[in-house]
């Protein structure tokens, strides 16, 4: 009901209560005086109650019309304000929606109090706005979902590309700890140099505390100018304190995909990440595999984070049989469907690597590879991310990543939450590959085993 009919309904009822009055005071005069001739000193008696009641009730009357007035003013102020901020706003404001103006009314209270009381330092309206919008993604409470100014939406953008400047290291989210974990290394970069390894937990970035934070934004104080240093507080399996390293930042070129020859005919193929840079390089490193006379693959899915579906999707169709590779569906129950015609089935016997590092769309292309049969699974149970994120731009340049649907692999499986178990199971020997300067891989040996067995 609009503010103009509750005024109405407010005057009606004035009205009846005050016309009841006078019916119930002509009822009474009738019902006392019926068939009964009055004197004339009790009809004046009585007219000049009548007169007293009268003018009662009509004093009543007229302070709830001054009521119902005022009532009728403080509304249409309301209906003018809330009017006016609707215009400054440039759209209508839902009531039932969380931004609504008392919402807006508290955000400004608490940007005057802060005004004029926080003593730390000097807060730009520019930080608190995009405070504004990263809590709104926060209160989600997705770690996968978070808002993207305009500079780290470049930012991201540059990574995918595949150069940047930084540690050279992937940065993942540890469940138990809710601390940001370094779950990859890139062969050559800084964060190799200064000896950083998989599953160390970043406590500390130049001091600052990361608990609480995105990985967004650890990765923004990661990375920085080239040739300066940041100083990164470990905590690391196995140590009784903390660590202190300091690693250089410098222009990092992420090769996603790398390929080896091996002995006995074996190819060995690492994919770290599933970014578009990814498909041409897969595509040459299966290429030079067969080039090369590959009779057996492994392939190593170890400590990748993921990536593009689209990626993955494109990567999958390279190897898979005809068929499904993987399907979402969303809140709504819409689900889109990618298939693969299988003119590019691989004909040698495969074998991947996988571990607790192993996320989203390496989940993606591993449990396409398990539910088909084609490969043998080895490692250790992946991490278990079964949802798809999209990034939606804005037109001011920002952007936010939002959790759209879950995915499932080609049988039907969501992973979410519980990973894909492996084959053979082999954990890593953390303890022989950091403590010899060979670095004796336990788990790319059991592959190879595991591959020679298929190959016979």
């Amino acid at each position: 009901m609009d503010e103009n009919g509750a005024y109405f309904d407010n005057i009606s009822g004035s009205g009846s209560e005050k016309q009841g009055s006078q019916q119930g005071e002509f009822r009474l005069t009738q019902t006392g005086t019926a068939g009964v001739p009055q004197s004339p000193s009790r009809a004046e008696k009585g007219s000049g109650k009548g007169l007293f009641l009268v003018g009662l009730i009509t004093g009543i009357a007229g302070a709830l019309l001054v009521l119902a007035i005022c009532y009728l003013g403080i509304n249409i102020q309301s209906i003018v304000e809330s009017s006016q901020k609707e215009t400054e706003l440039g759209f209508e404001l839902d009531e039932n929606s969380a931004l609504n103006l008392d919402t807006l009314s508290k955000v400004q209270m608490l940007e005057q109090t802060i005004d004029d009381y926080f003593y730390l330092w000097d807060v730009e309206d520019e930080d608190i706005r995009d405070g504004i919008y990263r809590g709104i993604l926060s209160s989600l409470g997705d770690p996968y979902s978070e808002y993207y100014t305009a500079e780290e939406l470049a930012a991201l953008m540059e990574q995918t590309e595949g150069i940047y400047f930084g540690i050279g290291a992937y940065i993942g989210l540890d469940e138990a700890t809710t601390l940001p974990k370094i779950s990859g290394i890139i062969a050559g970069a800084p964060s190799e140099e200064a000896d950083l390894r998989a599953n160390d937990l970043i406590y500390e970035v130049d001091g600052v505390s990361t608990y609480g934070m995105s990985l967004t934004e650890v990765v923004s104080l990661i990375k920085g100018e080239e040739g300066t240093e940041v100083l990164l507080t470990i905590i690391r399996e196995g140590e009784s304190d903390y660590l202190e390293v300091s690693v250089s930042r410098r222009q990092v070129e992420t090769p996603t995909v790398q390929y080896k020859k091996m002995e006995d005919g074996m190819a060995y193929i690492q994919l770290t990440e599933f970014d578009e840079v990814s498909i041409s390089q897969f595509d040459k490193a299966l290429s030079d595999a067969r080039a090369d006379g590959m009779e057996g693959l492994i392939l190593d899915l170890r400590a990748n984070p993921g990536g593009s579906l689209n990626a993955v999707v494109e990567m999958a169709r390279m190897i898979l049989p005809e068929g499904m590779v993987v399907y979402t569906e969303d809140k709504n129950g819409k689900r889109s469907e990618y298939t693969c015609d299988g003119s590019r089935e691989l004909d040698v016997p495969l074998v991947v690597m996988i571990d607790m590092n192993s996320a989203s769309a390496s989940e993606i292309m591993a449990g396409a590879i398990k539910d088909y049969g084609i490969g043998t699974l080895v490692g250790t149970t992946t991490f278990g991310k079964g949802i798809v994120q999209q990034i939606i731009p804005f037109r001011d340049g920002s952007a936010i990543k939002l959790t759209i649907s879950a995915y499932y692999t080609p049988k039907g499986n969501n992973i979410h939450g519980i990973g894909i178990e492996p084959d053979v199971v082999c954990e890593f020997d953390g303890k022989a590959y950091y403590g010899s300067e060979d670095r004796p891989d336990n788990q790319l040996e059991k592959a190879k085993e595991v591959l020679r067995d298929k190959m016979k």
